[in-house]
């Protein structure tokens, strides 16, 4: 089993390209189709912390469930941007490549190989 994950949306062109790269160097991640298994809250926590990361920093503000669930209220707690997060898989940002105790957004996809 690889030591590299990714959070892969194959429908997301960074996505695609951020584990070419990763291809084109040799490492076979274990791809992670978050859109069909979510993290859960606990795994969300464990990329966060890798990360360095809170919550909002891993969301993507401009999907609809943003607005349509007030995530933008400054006064939304963790606990409720976590779960939404779990419910609505397609807030979080991608991808997210896992490696050697570190983490990364590959955006660009080049920051892909920062974690090997």
């Amino acid at each position: 089993m690889s030591d590299v994950e990714i959070w892969h949306n194959p429908r997301c062109s960074k996505s695609r390209a951020a584990l070419e790269l990763l291809l084109s160097r040799g490492v076979e991640p274990r791809v992670v189709l978050y859109l069909e298994a979510p993290p859960t809250v606990e795994r969300l926590e464990e990329v966060l912390a890798l990360l360095g990361v809170e919550p909002r920093a891993l969301m993507r503000t401009g999907e609809a469930p943003y607005a349509e669930l007030g995530l933008e209220a400054p006064d939304t707690s963790r606990a409720d941007l976590l779960r939404a997060l779990v419910e609505h898989p397609i807030l979080i940002e991608r991808p997210v490549v896992i490696a050697h105790g570190r983490a990364v957004v590959a955006r660009p996809p080049e920051r892909a190989v920062e974690v090997l």
